[in-house]
């Protein structure tokens, strides 16, 4: 694409319908970074009157909804004023330990066969395991909450309806919040003195629920896969840590799990990259495309190849987290950070002879533009005891 069109790309949705990847890096910086010219306001779309009802992508285009990730100016600030604390109230010495837990559990409950299947088995359950216990879900509710947002991510035709399941779901957490509050994000959203909606509540609940599931998920998944088979890391499978922050930094930048996000709608008629914007025209954040822009390595990190030392010494230059007004909250990033990298060091602490069972080659990717995970990821380990962490 880069080659063919540059780095503003005019591509096709589902459908036929019409949309630009912004696939340079400036450029995403550029769109960004300016809120005003290119706000997150689906409701700016030139395409809505086009499209049928049953639509695979809506769930993940949203229209005008009252939450965090569809708001924009002052009301996406106030919703900002309420998520955040809520978000930073969460205790990162409890959370670890919460992880660490959930992950002992999860590994007892295949480490006597000595084979896996690591994503369903561990990558997918463990962030919302840890997610539903810091939001304030019950721990029982966290198998359907995994399905209900897979099948959204994939854009397939569970879609629709695994989002309908997916919001209920929040509906009942806020009635149940209401009734008995506890010490969780819900709750302290609730708590906040703004006035909110149930509807707003249940919605921004969502957006931060499906925001920090599948992302968080594929964030491990792709850091084991790259542990897996790159020799740089094989030696820290049997030694110590530090090779963990490396290749999971390295996955943020070459093979970030949130490959595309949509997006931004231009406010009028502009240019970008030589390319005509009409007004609500909808940008899709190319940021998987921009991390790996060619041009910025070159020139920013010296790299003869394309792959300057930045990728591998610690550099978070990249877009993974998004950029601007409407990029993941610090604290969000930080929850992120710790489930993954709690859940990659237990695994390995555990399975410290762990191997994958397939040439690595042979390894597939789910079926989603947007994002970046793996189908399976199949090990096979000396069998070992469990112990006794809670299932």
């Amino acid at each position: 694409m880069r080659r063919d069109h540059g780095p503003v790309v005019p591509v096709m949705l589902p459908g036929d319908v019409p949309a630009w990847l912004v696939v340079g890096y400036r450029e995403l910086h550029q769109v960004t970074a300016d809120p005003l010219l290119f706000p997150r306001d689906s409701g700016l779309w030139n395409q809505w009157d086009t499209l049928p009802e049953d639509w695979p992508l809506r769930p993940m285009i949203g229209q005008r909804m009252p939450s965090v990730y569809y708001t924009v100016g002052a009301e996406h600030q106030r919703h900002l004023r309420m998520v955040n604390p809520a978000l930073e109230g969460v205790e990162h010495v409890e959370l670890r330990g919460w992880c660490e837990e959930l992950a002992d559990g999860l590994i007892d409950g295949f480490c006597g066969r000595g084979e896996a299947e690591l994503v369903a088995e561990y990558a997918k359950p463990l962030p919302v395991l840890a997610l539903a216990r810091i939001f304030g879900f019950p721990d029982a509710e966290g198998p359907l909450l995994t399905r209900t947002m897979s099948d959204l991510a994939d854009g397939g035709p569970e879609a629709l309806d695994a989002y309908r399941e997916f919001v209920g779901l929040m509906y009942k957490l806020v009635a149940d919040k209401q009734a008995v509050p506890g010490d969780d994000v819900a709750s302290r959203m609730l708590a906040h003195p703004e006035p909110f909606t149930d509807d707003e509540y249940a919605l921004d609940l969502t957006a931060l629920t499906a925001a920090g599931h599948l992302p968080t998920a594929d964030w491990i998944g792709n850091s084991v896969r790259l542990m897996l088979t790159d020799d740089r890391f094989s030696a820290s499978l049997t030694g110590g840590r530090h090779s963990v922050a490396e290749a999971m930094n390295e996955v943020l930048w070459e093979d970030t799990p949130t490959q595309i996000l949509a997006g931004r709608w231009a406010a009028r008629d502009t240019w970008l990259a030589g390319r005509h914007i009409g007004a609500g025209d909808m940008l899709l954040l190319g940021l998987a495309g921009a991390n790996l822009d060619p041009k910025v390595h070159l020139d920013g990190y010296g790299g003869a190849d394309g792959r300057g030392d930045g990728f591998r010494n610690g550099n978070s230059a990249h877009f993974s987290f998004s950029h601007g007004e409407f990029q993941c909250p610090f604290a969000a990033r930080e929850i992120a950070e710790i489930i993954a990298r709690s859940g990659i060091e237990v695994l390995l602490d555990r399975l410290p002879d762990v191997e994958l069972s397939v040439a690595a080659d042979s390894l597939t990717r789910r079926p989603s533009a947007f994002l970046r995970g793996m189908t399976e990821l199949p090990v096979h380990f000396s069998p070992a005891p469990p112990v006794g962490g809670r299932p």
